[in-house]
């Protein structure tokens, strides 16, 4: 296994809508174990294949006792709204509240390239959307109002100004906390 580079907010693949995988074969395999010590590693509760450069439909999910890995995931059954906090490995140290359904059916992969599905709720029903937001180019900040969007957007260039990079390796990003980030 091996810890994979982050990349931020301002890199190009985290912008892309990612491939679906036309086969779990050993190297998926290797890769999502990647996924996961990264992810670990950075004390986050899911990391999506974009957040690491790859443009392709997987993700993993550590959350409330809940590990597993997602290939080509889709949500086949949204439940009613609820608004939480978020953050995102992509944007360490930002927060922001965000309206998604609290809870959902997953229909993927997992990483013997077996289909299954999951009823989630409450955080890794939120972990889920997270992460299939990033398999399809959407950040969470996406989902704020135009004008909360601008300030955290504006607020991030400044203290970010001097970075010359939008990769960084995992032991560089001290995320302020564990909880509902991914």
């Amino acid at each position: 296994m091996a810890l994979l580079k982050l990349h931020l907010f301002g890199s190009p693949v985290l912008r892309q809508e990612s491939k679906p995988v036309a086969e779990v074969t050993d190297e998926t395999r290797r890769f999502i174990d990647d996924l996961f010590e990264t992810m670990d590693a950075a004390r986050g509760v899911g990391l999506a294949a974009n957040q690491v450069g790859v443009a392709t439909r997987i993700a993993v999910v550590d959350a409330d006792g809940q590990r597993f890995a997602m290939v080509n995931p889709r949500v086949i059954e949204p439940g009613p709204t609820m608004t939480a906090e978020e953050g995102c490995l992509s944007i360490p140290d930002y927060f922001a509240d965000v309206k998604r359904p609290g809870t959902v059916a997953l229909e993927a992969l997992d990483r013997d390239g077996k289909t299954f599905r999951l009823e989630a709720t409450g955080l890794v029903a939120r972990a889920i959307q997270h992460e299939l937001d990033h398999l399809d180019g959407i950040l969470f900040v996406d989902h704020l109002s135009p004008l909360k969007r601008e300030m955290l957007l504006k607020r991030y260039k400044r203290e970010h100004a001097g970075d010359t990079s939008y990769i960084r390796d995992v032991s560089e990003i001290t995320p302020e906390r564990d909880d509902d980030g991914d």
